[in-house]
């Protein structure tokens, strides 16, 4: 497994402080975030999943701790619409350049609006998907906020 990708790339040329951290990727779990906080000994909310949805038909992504599931309406409220729906898996995947199971918020195909669950940003690190399935990058979530131009809301249902 490499552990150069994209998002550590983007990460890399940003300047901020991050350390890759790999595990053994099941692609039978049905729980991506929970497998990563299990597999490297981490509490689950500080495991950041990156989902992919759309809010009023135009994408977005979110970002929030893999215990926890997002409220549609809270999505749709944090940018501004009337209502929000996950995306597909292909269209995820077409989207953001990224496998679904490997989905990094960063150094994504195309950039589109972000946002990170704001009880998240209390956390001194966390832990986000590194670009590749089984690779995930711990760093000061307020870094992975500036870097990807992201809103802090309430998202968690």
């Amino acid at each position: 497994m490499s552990k150069t990708t994209r998002a550590t790339q983007t990460l890399a040329k940003a300047g901020v402080s991050f350390t890759v951290h790999s595990y053994d990727y099941d692609p039978g779990g049905e729980r991506v975030g929970l497998q990563a906080a299990e597999a490297l000994g981490e509490d689950p909310s500080r495991v950041l999943k990156t989902l992919m949805a759309a809010v009023d038909g135009k994408p977005v992504c979110c970002i929030v701790p893999s215990d926890r599931e997002v409220s549609m309406k809270k999505l749709a409220a944090a940018f501004g619409g009337k209502s929000a729906n996950m995306m597909k898996p292909a269209d995820a995947e077409r989207l953001s350049g990224y496998h679904v199971g490997g989905i990094s918020p960063f150094g994504q195909k195309k950039l589109v609006p972000t946002a990170i669950e704001e009880a998240a940003l209390g956390e001194a690190l966390v832990c986000i998907n590194g670009g590749q399935r089984g690779l995930q990058v711990r760093l000061d979530p307020k870094d992975a906020q500036a870097v990807l131009k992201a809103i802090g809301a309430s998202l968690i249902a």
